[in-house]
């Protein structure tokens, strides 16, 4: 029930910066948190960053540093500012919401693509 749906992936310089939105919708249930998660051709799915109701956030070590994630509750849209990108982020970013239903559940969005090129 719930949808979500990425946006602002697109060309980055090593170096550049990029914002990721993801907006979630058709919920009626908390949304308890919302993770990123990428991956490229070929390789697992790499978890990079949480953030909870709260607010509390967690990264993975790749991007420690670099990306940040944070949310607008109003709004049921989470961010990820990504900046000093590197040809190794390129991949396929994904949008992940755990819902209290009153069960856990996850849903992923489609993804946005990601690609760092000089």
């Amino acid at each position: 029930q719930v949808q979500l749906v990425e946006s602002g992936g697109g060309v980055a310089q090593p170096g550049g910066s990029l914002r990721l939105s993801c907006v979630a919708s058709g919920s009626t249930f908390p949304i308890y948190f919302m993770n990123w998660f990428r991956q490229a051709p070929g390789k697992e799915r790499e978890w990079l960053a949480r953030i909870t109701s709260h607010n509390s956030t967690n990264y993975a070590d790749s991007v420690q540093g670099r990306f940040t994630i944070s949310k607008d509750a109003s709004a049921n849209t989470a961010y990820l500012q990504m900046n000093n990108l590197k040809p190794e982020d390129t991949a396929v970013y994904v949008c992940n919401a755990g819902v209290l239903s009153p069960k856990l559940i996850n849903y992923w969005g489609q993804g946005t693509q990601v690609t760092v090129s000089s």
